[in-house]
């Protein structure tokens, strides 16, 4: 634990105690759809990796990759729509 501590110290020496803005907060709201889509997506992956390949296992890593290009989508439109400003 210390060695984190010290390791911490050693990266933020000298930088200021900043919060997110505002800003930060609020676009970190709108990637949480996309965010979440990617870790089911490498949860299917980890759980592929020890598995012979299978017809329900190709359906789980499509269906997690189509719900992370939909989330892609969905952020990419609001972003583009002015929505995060």
């Amino acid at each position: 634990m210390k060695l984190i501590v010290a390791v911490q110290e050693l990266v933020t020496d000298g930088l200021p105690d900043v919060e997110p803005s505002w800003r930060d907060l609020h676009a970190i709201e709108l990637e949480g759809p996309l965010i979440n889509a990617e870790m089911d997506l490498l949860d299917v992956q980890i759980s592929l990796l020890d598995r012979p390949a299978s017809e329900l296992g190709r359906r789980r890593l499509r269906r997690a990759e189509n719900k992370v290009l939909a989330a892609r989508r969905t952020v990419t439109n609001r972003l583009g729509t002015g929505e995060a400003a």
